[in-house]
């Protein structure tokens, strides 16, 4: 942990364009408790009430919210407004989610009485969040959180506080207490200090697995303390024989490429059926030699903005020449496009000479070729991963797809659509070392209460059975 200033750049032009100093974690987290029995006592009606307040002041803030995004994280103007516009929605979704997932039940027995099924909330819930989208993937934490009656600390990522903290203005505008939604500044250490301390209840988790792992970890001796995680993968998409090259180009080219890469969901690895590996590199290649590279506010509009910093670009670079070195062959070179600052070409490298190939996540516009010759290698050398959050297969019938869907080891699943697409109905979360079986999206609400029964009667009444002397 450390005391240093808090400073976030634009992405594309290396500006400042917010600092902070790093807050008071015991203060922080005392606020919280100390505000949290009157939230959580407030009815469900008002809680969801001020969530859809919330959604008002973003849909007020709705360009400003979308060009910090953009300044921060260097994505394109069109991403980040979908990104506001998906906050939006979310309202809607968490209000629905916890209807489903939380419902208070009764099983009514006319002699034995009634036991009801009800949910309590945690009590201090933190959120710690990546860069990647730093306002939906909080604002999904964090609605279901305080709409279950959690109070809500949220540690973004170092890159991202701008947006965090314009978020968390929001929430606050709508009405919720200051003490019941904060922020706390800091760097990742300091988000590790936050998850230990004796005083949170929950953590949700979205971001590396190295981190989210070393922190399930140290979890682990608190028993008594939930943590959800959601982590990255190495996600395979396998191609079949298709008709539709050029279709299928651009579900890949959007799978791997969007969000410069940098989405959990990306693929990072196209197993190709070789009777139509050649065409169907020909045709990604030709998709993503189209592809516009530039900073957020371009015109004509990027499909592609920078990586998050030049560290992340040095990186990558590297760990592309390391795959040449390695019997990689390039078929579309990683190039640094604006010195001094992380502007990457999209790149494609066969890796199927490569020998022990690395499983790790490349975060980035990398995508690496694998050429099998059937379906069941395809799914085997897919499933060759220690990760297992997306999957995708392009091509095939029903029947291929049934097979994919059996075999495949992921939590997350699409045939024919970009793996990048939005599925905001539906559980988000993986196996392996993508998560830890309790996922987000739509299923979030289950990681922001618990289930209580409860056996009732008005009055009491009971029998002596066995074992009492007349």
């Amino acid at each position: 942990m450390s005391d240093a200033e808090i400073i976030s750049h634009e992405p594309a032009t290396g500006a400042e364009i917010w600092r902070g100093r790093p807050g008071d974690l015991e203060e922080t987290i005392a606020l919280a408790r100390r505000a949290f029995a009157q939230w959580a006592a407030q009815s469900l009606a008002n809680r969801i009430e001020l969530m859809r307040r919330f959604a008002n002041e973003v849909r007020k803030d709705n360009d400003m919210l979308a060009r910090l995004i953009a300044r921060e994280t260097g994505k394109p103007l069109w991403e980040a407004l979908a990104e506001v516009e998906a906050v939006v929605a979310r309202v809607e979704l968490a209000v629905r989610s916890h209807a489903e997932r939380c419902a208070q039940r009764k099983l009514n027995n006319a002699l034995q009485g009634q036991v009801t099924v009800r949910h309590k909330p945690h009590g201090i819930v933190v959120v710690l969040s990546a860069f990647s989208q730093p306002a939906l993937t909080p604002a999904s934490h964090m609605l279901s959180a305080l709409i279950a009656g959690n109070c809500v600390i949220l540690k973004p990522s170092e890159s991202t506080h701008a947006t965090a903290e314009a978020l968390i203005a929001c929430i606050h505008r709508a009405g919720v207490p200051a003490a019941v939604a904060q922020m706390l500044v800091g760097d990742a250490g300091r988000g590790i200090e936050l998850a230990l301390h004796k005083g949170i209840d929950a953590v949700l988790f979205s971001g590396t697995s190295q981190t989210g792992l070393a922190l399930h970890r140290r979890i682990a001796a608190q028993p008594g303390k939930l943590i959800a995680l959601e982590l990255g993968g190495n996600n395979p998409l396998i191609v079949l024989d298709t008709p539709k090259l050029d279709d299928a180009a651009t579900v890949i080219v959007q799978s791997a490429f969007t969000g410069a890469g940098q989405r959990s969901t990306a693929a990072r690895r196209l197993i190709v059926k070789a009777t139509m590996a050649d065409a169907i590199i020909d045709a990604v290649k030709r998709t993503a030699d189209r592809i516009i590279c530039g900073a957020p506010f371009d015109e004509p509009a990027p499909f592609m903005g920078p990586v998050i910093n030049t560290q992340t670009a040095d990186g990558l670079t590297e760990s592309f020449i390391d795959l040449l070195s390695h019997g990689g062959k390039a078929i579309k070179h990683l190039a640094a496009l604006r010195p001094g600052l992380p502007f990457l070409s999209p790149a494609i490298i066969d890796v199927t000479a490569v020998h022990d190939r690395p499983d790790v996540e490349l975060f980035g516009p990398i995508l690496q070729v694998i050429r099998v010759e059937t379906l069941d290698e395809a799914i085997a050398e897919a499933n060759a991963t220690r990760f297992g959050l997306a999957a995708g297969l392009v091509g095939g019938g029903p029947k291929e797809y049934e097979k994919f869907w059996t075999r495949i080891r992921a939590g997350i699943i699409s045939w024919n659509r970009p793996m990048t697409a939005e599925l905001p109905a539906a559980p988000f979360g993986g196996i392996g070392i993508s998560g830890n079986h309790r996922p987000g999206g739509f299923y979030t609400a289950d990681n922001c209460a618990y289930p209580v029964a409860a056996a009732e009667l008005e009055q009491p009444r009971a029998v002596l059975g066995a074992g009492f002397k007349p």
